[in-house]
């Protein structure tokens, strides 16, 4: 691990999203300093799936050796983020540096990702870093040693990662546009950089991607927390820069990777946005027994082709199902359509506000259904029950029979508005 210097002694660090994961390693790398760390995250009650809330991180920090404060701040709200960069100021004095760290995710693809995501992501991810950037500012401008460092990657325009997760690679490389932007605006007075991992991190995000078997083929955090505090204890002329862990870490003469991995000596899964393409990693983390649950629609000559009746039914479902729809179902539909229009289907009725689309499930489907096109158009427009269909064999299901009972409720709702 690389070393403390004390460099960051007495310095106030504003960290978004710092109640679990990279914003809380880096906030405990600050404390060993002896820092004081503002927890900037949503967190204030314990989540059911997630570890951590802002207040035990607070705790985390002080044990550490650093003086915290706990914020309840969603960063798309700019009355939340006001308040918290006050209190930071009447509490410690003024603010150093500013970690642009919260983020959301949702790596699906275009007719797949409901606005409402699109809203989360753009808010969190690009309106966020810009609004705390914009009330933070302010401070950093008197402060000895001015530092943002923003959590995106490096501005790679090759097509191939916008091509299944547009919304999301828009929201985040948002946030790398605000560094390239504000390093030019306040050069020679705020130093202003990214930082992205080499490799997949360990965090609660990766687990929910990746599924079980994905951490063997991760670092830990503190990869990512020692190449941030290196960022963070250089000169404020140090700008513009999109870094990456690995290189930071080795400039600053580490040479001991494993010590950083989650299971030392297993290949490692690279991040995105860098020089591998999203089918390589899909890939890689099938040969090691992960799941990904990103992964991209296969390319088929058997989908059907744009505008046809199938995509058409895919168009209505998707403006139908919503998180409560979800919450009754819990349950991810295969559909594997023959004649006409033939080809595969999934509809996510299992997370978040559902999707829906063309190609394999991303995640294992709980219900499988064959049948014909036309019949599946039929079977969604109310025309046809799916028990009907199966009593007369034009159905054939695979899978929890009681989900797919579920199906047939929901066609009935489906139907009524017009599908």
């Amino acid at each position: 691990m690389l070393q403390n210097t004390g460099k960051l002694a007495g310095c106030t660090l504003f960290i978004t999203g710092a109640s679990r994961g990279i914003g809380k390693a880096i906030a405990l790398k600050a404390a060993r300093d002896g820092a004081n760390v503002v927890i900037a995250a949503k967190t204030a009650e314990p989540h059911p799936k997630l570890p951590g809330t802002i207040y035990t991180a607070a705790q985390e920090v002080e044990a550490a050796g650093g003086k915290a404060l706990a914020c309840v701040v969603d960063i798309r709200d700019e009355q939340q983020v006001g308040d918290a960069v006050q209190k930071a100021v009447d509490r410690f004095g003024g603010i150093d540096i500013l970690v642009n760290n919260a983020s959301a995710i949702s790596l699906t693809g275009t007719l797949e990702t409901p606005l409402k995501k699109v809203d989360l992501m753009l808010g969190v991810n690009l309106r966020g870093t810009y609004v705390t950037s914009k009330l933070v500012i302010p401070h950093l401008l008197k402060s000895r040693s001015p530092h943002i460092l923003n959590l995106s990657p490096p501005l790679n325009l090759n097509p191939v990662w916008f091509k299944n997760h547009t919304a999301y690679t828009m929201a985040k490389y948002g946030m790398s546009m605000c560094v390239l932007g504000m390093a030019e605006e306040f050069r020679g007075q705020i130093a202003v950089n990214a930082l992205w991992p080499k490799t997949a991190i360990q965090t609660a995000a990766m687990d929910m991607l990746g599924g079980e078997g994905i951490s063997k083929q991760c670092r830990t955090s503190d990869i990512m927390a020692d190449a941030a505090y290196a960022v963070l204890s250089r000169p404020k002329d140090y700008t513009g820069h999109f870094l990456v862990d690995e290189d930071v870490l080795k400039e600053q003469g580490v040479r001991d990777f494993e010590q950083y991995a989650v299971q030392p000596g297993h290949p490692l899964l690279p991040d995105f946005f860098l020089d591998e393409a999203p089918e390589n990693l899909v890939e890689q983390m099938e040969q090691h027994g992960a799941t990904p649950a990103f992964k991209p629609p296969p390319s088929s000559s058997a989908a059907p082709s744009s505008g046809g009746p199938i995509e058409s039914t895919f168009n209505a479902i998707r403006g139908v199902i919503n998180e409560d729809v979800v919450k009754l179902t819990q349950g991810i539909y295969q559909f594997d359509l023959s004649g006409e229009n033939k080809g595969l289907w999934f509809l996510d009725l299992k997370s978040g506000a559902g999707s829906a689309g063309q190609g394999q499930s991303p995640v294992k489907a709980d219900v499988v259904m064959a049948m014909d096109s036309g019949d599946f158009s039929k079977m969604f427009a109310g025309k046809l029950k799916p028990t009907m269909a199966f009593m007369s064999g034009k159905l054939k299901i695979k899978g929890d029979m009681t989900l797919a009972l579920k199906l047939e409720k929901l066609m009935g709702r489906m139907s009524k508005a017009k599908l």
